[in-house]
């Protein structure tokens, strides 16, 4: 839906939903429930109630839908000419709810409106399927050799958390990071500006840490806290953990916040955030032993030749050329579309590694950041082939 459509349903939520001194009954009585609602701020103006609902319900095709069916079911609305927009609305947002639910967004392959692609990973596709569904698991440790698309898999996580209603917030970490650095870095993500003061946990100075256990025990609270405490669901991400120093006090931090979440996750359930530990290898330190069951693993690993031949065999089977419009193209089509793709992908990546002939393997010649030159690559194939 347009903004200009969604300014009219706020309209309608502010006149006929929220017009009351009692909006948090009002929201319940017309079937919101009640841990929705106390994600968002309700206050004495109808205005602001209507904001923040709609804003609330958007995050969701879901929420969207029901917003909309509720809107209708309202007597004073529905004797008005404005009834018939508000059923269009929901007639539409209904269609789009069955087409969202038919559509298996962690098998997807040709992610951010067909410009971002993300190679194989079946496996990897599958675990976060069960970390998404499973309330109990809290921490994603991802591993791999490197060079295996270990950060690149970032990019898959925000696909999945568009779909999902989370927000990834991710941390690159280094040999110069501090357990400051990261709690700093973290706060800007997770901090409602607008909750002041009185919002969430109270403020934190993460200069007091000083290596000390204690100290990295509260900061790793204090984040999970605010990060519960705002309307949005946060899934924390700590990029390139390999990279830290052996004696970094920061996994001590990441000890802590592990267990922090845990422990808020018993509480506040799926409002608490989730920890996404990247290049966390087995031989690195040890989570808490209270968190270890709550734990999900993946390995990364390269994308060789079948899975590309895998990948594009897929995409373009679901996205025949805009071309060929009046029918889909035949077997022998797409596989010449798939041989071709992926010897120029081939040759690329070759060509970037200074590898030798475009017929050598994919998993040859492995530099910092391959699968991202795969990647790329394989964008470049995809481009290609939206212009046929």
């Amino acid at each position: 839906m347009a903004e200009t459509e969604w300014d009219l349903v706020t309209l309608w939520a502010r006149e006929y939903l929220l017009d009351t001194t009692d909006p948090y009954s009002r929201l319940v009585e017309h079937g919101f429930s009640s841990e929705f609602v106390s994600t968002f701020r309700l206050t004495a103006v109808s205005t602001e109630n209507a904001r923040a609902l709609v804003e609330a319900s958007r995050k969701s095709i879901e929420r969207q839908l029901t917003l909309v069916e509720n809107l209708t079911t309202i007597d004073r609305l529905a004797v008005l000419p404005d009834i018939a927009k508000a059923i269009e609305f929901q007639n539409r947002l209904r269609e789009d709810c069955r087409a969202h639910a038919s559509q298996d967004n962690f098998r997807t392959c040709v992610l951010k409106n067909g410009t971002e692609v993300f190679i194989d990973r079946a496996d990897l596709r599958e675990t976060l399927r069960r970390f998404v569904d499973d309330p109990e698991k809290s921490v994603l440790l991802v591993d791999g050799d490197e060079g295996s698309g270990r950060s690149y898999t970032y990019k898959f996580i925000r696909h999945v958390g568009q779909h999902y209603g989370f927000r990834p917030a991710r941390v690159t970490l280094s040999r110069t990071s501090t357990a400051e650095k990261v709690v700093r870095r973290l706060a800007d993500f997770v901090t409602d500006p607008g909750a002041g003061d009185g919002g969430g946990a109270a403020p934190l100075n993460p200069t007091e840490l000083n290596d000390l256990l204690p100290s990295i025990d509260e900061a790793a609270h204090w984040v999970v806290g605010r990060a519960t405490a705002v309307e949005d669901r946060f899934w924390l991400v700590l990029d390139e953990c390999d990279r830290l120093d052996p004696s970094s006090e920061v996994w001590d931090f990441i000890g802590q916040l592990a267990l922090a979440i845990y422990e808020h996750a018993a509480v506040r359930g799926d409002q608490a955030p989730r920890l996404v530990l990247l290049g966390y290898g087995p031989s690195m330190r040890q989570l808490p032993y209270d968190v270890r069951g709550s734990v999900c693993r993946d390995t990364a690993r390269i994308a060789e030749p079948d899975d590309l031949r895998d990948f594009f065999n897929q995409y373009f089977h679901e996205s025949p050329p805009a071309s060929l419009e009046s029918g889909r193209p035949g077997e022998a089509t797409i596989a010449a579309f798939v041989d071709a793709a992926v010897r120029e992908v081939l040759r690329a990546v070759a060509a970037a590694d200074g590898v030798g002939s475009a017929g050598e393997g994919v998993g040859e010649g492995v530099g910092e950041g391959y699968m991202r030159r795969v990647c790329t690559a394989a964008e470049g194939a995809v481009r290609v082939y939206r212009t046929l």
